[in-house]
C-alpha cells in the first residue's frame, strides 16, 4: 500500500499551530487533494456538516462567580469506569491515509492523554496490535451481515481489554458523497482491514429485486440483533447514531446501556436534526443517569462544556485529531487533546463550575 503525501509529518509541533483550526489549515498540507475532500466531505450538500459546526455559536455561556474551585476536577464515571477527562476519540476508519501509523499513532496518543478511543471495525491496525493494558479503549462494531461474525469481532475485543461495544447503527447504506465521486475518491489498493473486507459483501440480488432494499438493507441489523448481541457479552452496549427520542427509549428495551448521540459528522443523511438538539430532546426521553455521549461539531474547550450542560456524559472528536495525526503523528492527536482539554478546563473555571456534575443547563443561554 503506498501513499503520497504532499508534505511529510512534522517532527515537532511548531509554535503557530494553537488552535483546531490550526491544525485544520496544516493538515491540508499533509494530505493528497482526494483524502483531503474525503476527510472534509459529508453528505449531499453538506448542510449538516454546516450545522455540526454552527449549533455551538447559537448556545451562549452564563457563568457564576466567586466560587470555591480549588477542589476542580474533569474527571467523568461511565459504567462505573473513571476517566481523567470527558475527551474522547471518535471511530474513524482507514487512519492509515492520514499517516503511515495509522491508528497504533491514535492509540499512544490516546493512552497517554488518558482519552478513551474508540477503534473502528475498519481499523488499518489490528485490536490485538494496541496495547492490552490500556484501560481507556472501547470497540467500535459495523454490524458484519450477520450475527455470528458481528459476534466474533465482539468476542475479539472481549479479549483484547476492551471495555465497551459501539455499535453504529446510522449508516445501513453510505451517504451520498458528491464531494467525494467529484474527485473519485477510492481506499488505496492493498490497503489492509483485519477485522472486516473494505466492503462487505451483499446478497446476490434476483431478478426484479432492489438494489438498495435487498441488497445493503437486507443485511442490515434490527432491534432484535441488538437485543441479541446485547445478551451474548458482559461488555456494556452502546449504539452510535441515535437521533430520535422514541429510539433511545427502543434501545433501552433492548438492552442498550448508553447511546451517542451523532449525525456522523453530517457524512451519511443530510439536513437530519443537529446532534445538539438531539441530545436535548433525548436527555428528557432517558433517565437522568442513562450515559449519553455526544458526536459533532466539537472544536473549542467551550463546546465541550455545552454539550456536556446540556446532557452529554462525554464528548466524542473526530475529525480534530485527525487532523492532528495528518499533521504529526502521535504527537499531533496527542497536542489536539492537550488544546481541548486546557480549553476546557479554563471554561470550567471561568464558568464557576468545579466538576463535570456542576455543568447544568442553569449555565447555558439560548436565544
Amino acid at each position: 500500500m503506498s501513499q503520497n503525501f504532499p508534505l511529510p509529518p512534522l517532527a515537532q509541533i511548531p509554535p503557530h499551530l494553537q488552535t483546531i483550526a490550526d491544525y485544520e489549515q496544516q493538515a491540508r498540507k499533509h494530505l493528497p487533494d482526494m483524502v483531503w475532500q474525503y476527510l472534509q466531505g459529508g453528505s449531499m450538500d453538506e448542510i449538516s456538516v454546516r450545522s455540526n459546526l454552527a449549533q455551538f455559536a447559537h448556545i451562549q455561556l452564563l457563568p457564576r462567580m466567586l466560587k470555591d474551585l480549588t477542589h476542580g476536577s474533569t474527571e467523568c464515571e461511565i459504567f462505573g469506569q473513571k476517566f481523567p477527562h470527558p475527551i474522547f476519540l471518535a471511530p474513524i476508519g482507514h487512519q492509515q491515509q492520514f499517516h503511515p501509523e495509522a491508528e497504533a499513532a491514535s492509540a499512544l496518543a490516546a493512552e497517554v492523554l488518558g482519552s478513551n478511543m474508540i477503534l473502528s471495525t475498519f481499523s488499518n491496525t489490528d485490536m490485538r496490535a494496541l496495547k492490552r493494558e490500556n484501560p481507556y479503549k472501547w470497540f467500535q462494531l459495523y454490524w458484519q451481515g450477520g450475527r455470528e461474525k458481528s459476534l466474533a469481532l465482539v468476542k475479539l475485543a472481549e479479549q483484547q481489554n476492551f471495555k465497551a461495544i459501539v455499535i453504529t447503527v446510522d449508516s445501513p447504506h453510505t451517504g451520498i458523497r458528491d464531494r467525494e465521486r467529484r474527485v473519485f475518491f477510492q481506499l488505496p489498493a492493498g490497503m489492509q482491514h483485519p477485522h472486516t473486507p473494505a466492503h462487505i459483501p451483499l446478497p446476490e440480488l434476483k431478478a426484479g429485486d432492489h438494489p438498495v432494499f435487498n441488497g445493503l438493507m437486507k443485511i442490515a441489523p434490527t432491534w432484535d440483533d441488538i437485543a441479541w448481541i446485547a445478551q451474548q457479552t458482559s461488555l456494556p452496549v452502546i449504539l452510535k447514531g441515535v437521533l430520535h427520542p422514541l429510539d433511545a427509549r427502543l434501545a433501552i428495551q433492548h438492552g442498550v446501556r448508553g447511546l451517542i448521540v451523532s449525525n456522523h459528522g453530517g457524512r451519511v443523511l443530510d439536513t437530519g436534526i443537529p446532534p445538539l438538539t438531539a441530545l436535548q430532546l433525548i436527555r428528557k426521553a432517558v433517565p437522568a443517569d442513562f450515559p449519553l455521549l455526544y458526536d459533532g461539531g466539537v472544536r473549542r474547550g467551550s463546546d465541550v462544556f455545552k454539550a456536556i450542560a446540556l446532557g452529554a456524559s462525554a464528548v466524542l472528536i473526530g475529525r480534530p485529531y485527525i487532523y492532528g495525526l495528518a499533521c504529526a503523528g502521535a504527537l499531533g492527536v496527542a497536542h489536539v487533546v492537550k488544546i481541548l482539554k486546557e480549553e476546557f478546563e479554563i471554561t470550567m473555571a471561568l464558568m464557576g463550575t468545579a466538576a463535570l456534575n456542576d455543568i447544568t443547563e442553569e449555565y447555558i443561554f439560548q436565544k
